[in-house]
């Protein structure tokens, strides 16, 4: 049994072969169309079928994935993806099975299948890029609600105008900062932090409210799932003093409202780059498990 994973990105496709474990990963840039993403998506499947018996491809994309209808809705920095009956299009350009899932929700079913969340019933993910994506899991099931919106904690109202992306997401606070300081110019949020680390008080100032932002939302979450664990995802995951700063802010949180039976474990997803490409497996395995 061989699959091979596709991991749809705005910048790169990631894809893989799984048997057993993953292996042959490599990537491509996003091409503009969608005519030119099936050739690329072909001239890989062409190339490793030379070796190998492929029994279905697995898809981690953007979006809004319908797992019933195979259409992907919402917007992505993929636009050409969208809003069209996606998932049999691919089926018949392979002639073989094919599953597709959103890339937060893979993300979270790679942890829950072999990685972090391996051990436990009911987990929260926290995506921290651009925005911040999620996924809900209870009782090591997906909850995703009837308009997909489950796990889509970057929505999240933090004040009268804010969102969780907006207060918590380091690629949005560097670009206000970048405004507010910097004229404008362009800084990413390595670059904030690199600012801060270089002994820049108002970087430091800001990454300070960014993440009193990220342990509000976390607190809020815990409150009204309580999960046995939240971990977190994306590139903010490693940082190295990530987890210290955060349960400190978590824990002053819960004392100031009172919650002081509420225990947050916060911990780091395992799979880093590779996450949505294992996630995508353990799908099609549980999609299709007779193609298995």
């Amino acid at each position: 049994m061989a699959i091979l994973a596709f991991d749809i990105g705005g910048t790169a496709v990631k894809y893989g072969l799984w048997e057993e474990q993953l292996s042959q990963t490599n990537d491509f840039p996003t091409p503009a169309t969608w005519p030119e993403m099936q050739q690329q998506l072909m001239r890989v499947f062409e190339d490793v079928k030379k070796t190998h018996q492929i029994t279905g491809v697995a898809f981690s994309a953007p979006g809004a994935v319908n797992t019933e209808t195979g259409v992907i809705g919402g917007i992505s920095a993929v636009p050409y993806v969208h809003h069209f009956p996606i998932v049999s299009q691919l089926a018949s350009l392979f002639n073989l099975p094919v599953t597709m899932e959103n890339d937060a929700n893979c993300a979270a079913l790679a942890e829950v299948w072999q990685g972090a969340a391996k051990e436990v019933a009911n987990s929260l993910f926290l995506v921290i890029g651009s925005g911040i994506g999620g996924a809900v899991i209870l009782n090591r099931q997906l909850v995703k609600g009837p308009q997909l919106f489950g796990g889509e904690f970057g929505y999240m109202l933090m004040d009268q105008q804010r969102t969780f992306s907006q207060v918590a997401s380091p690629v949005v606070v560097a670009r206000e900062f970048a405004a507010a300081h910097l004229g404008g110019q362009p800084l990413s949020g390595k670059e904030l932090f690199a600012l801060a680390d270089g002994g820049d008080q108002a970087a430091q100032k800001a990454i300070d409210q960014m993440y009193d932002g990220l342990a509000r939302g976390i607190v809020n979450l815990a409150v009204s799932f309580n999960p046995d664990k939240v971990l977190i995802g994306g590139g903010l995951s490693s940082r190295s003093d990530l987890l210290a700063i955060l349960t400190l802010k978590v824990e002053a949180l819960i004392n100031q409202v009172q919650a002081t039976d509420l225990v947050v474990p916060l911990g780091i997803c395992q799979f880093n780059n590779q996450a949505n490409l294992i996630g995508a497996v353990a799908n099609f395995m549980t999609t299709l498990p007779a193609q298995v």
